[in-house]
């Protein structure tokens, strides 16, 4: 199975020498499957439909169709532009997710291990379509912090008998240094992807996306990160995080810290002071003199 790439299709109506222009905007990926196949078969459609099965360095294609809906060559009458708005199709994970995943974090590994299979064929799509150098910054966050939690899903799995369930991801040997995955040439561990890629991108939110299975940590979204919605996705998680009393509790002078903000410190002031990153996401005005505490962590598992 390879990779499906997402796309955008807008559809504009234009009249021979007018300028009325009608827009329409689909973004669902079964809608832009559905709608190239109903082209008629042709050297060029048949290499659009080529597309669809496999990544595509270039970023869009145009063809013109006519009035039936056949292709036309006058460029007149109706003009398709699918435009790419996703390197990588995260659609597999997005089901498994919705799927086993509750809507406060909560994981079914029980029922989870059921989709082992379905999980590994996410994985193996991972391993087979890495980042190119041509992804935008936005693809390649989506595509790690996806990577990072569904190789940790992975692992919990590995070690989830029926018969005496997994408590902790403590309870595993080094989890965070097993190199179970080989990406390419290289065999990662969660490690390497936390702290050799992620944090090198400069994005210090990723630590309310990635996910440690653990009651803790952020919570695992039922929804997979998409590059086109993810400045919209890290900022609800990062403010979804810090409103949560039992990780943060914060006031204008005194703040009770998930231990996150005391171990990766650094990545949370790359453009001012904790504070100041801190009131960026939080309806509260936090002094910058407020005194600072850091809360215990409960590594037990977020099922």
């Amino acid at each position: 199975m390879k990779a499906i790439l997402l796309f955008v299709f807008t559809f504009i109506v234009s009249l021979c020498c007018g300028t009325n222009k009608v827009i329409v905007n689909q973004t669902q990926q079964t809608k832009d499957r559905l709608a190239i196949t109903k082209l008629k078969d042709t050297a060029k459609t048949s290499a659009i439909r080529e597309t669809l099965q496999s990544p595509k360095e270039s970023n869009s294609i145009k063809i013109s169709l006519g009035e039936d809906g056949t292709e036309s060559d006058d460029g007149v009458s109706i003009t398709t532009e699918i435009i790419y708005t996703e390197a990588f199709d995260h659609s597999i994970f997005n089901a498994l997710l919705k799927k086993h995943v509750s809507e406060n974090g909560h994981v079914d590994y029980k029922d989870f291990k059921n989709d082992a299979k379905t999980l590994q064929i996410y994985i193996d799509l991972l391993k087979t379509y890495q980042p190119k150098d041509s992804w935008s910054k936005e693809d390649k966050l989506a595509y790690w912090i996806n990577a990072y939690n569904a190789l940790t899903i992975d692992l919990i799995l590995r070690n989830y008998p029926s018969n005496y369930p997994t408590k902790s991801i403590k309870d595993i040997k080094d989890p965070w240094d097993q190199r179970l995955w080989q990406f390419g040439d290289k065999w990662l561990n969660l490690n390497a992807i936390e702290h050799d890629i992620l944090r090198k991108m400069d994005e210090p939110r990723i630590h309310f996306a990635i996910v440690c299975a653990s009651v803790s940590c952020p919570k695992l979204q039922n929804d997979a990160f998409l590059a086109s919605s993810l400045e919209t996705q890290l900022t609800n998680a990062t403010k979804e995080f810090l409103t949560d009393s039992s990780k943060n509790e914060i006031s204008q002078n005194n703040l009770k810290l998930s231990k996150i903000f005391k171990w990766f410190k650094k990545d949370f002031e790359q453009n001012g002071s904790l504070i100041d990153f801190l009131n960026q996401y939080t309806t509260v005005a936090i002094s910058e003199s407020a005194e600072k505490s850091y809360k215990d962590y409960n590594w037990d598992l977020n099922d």
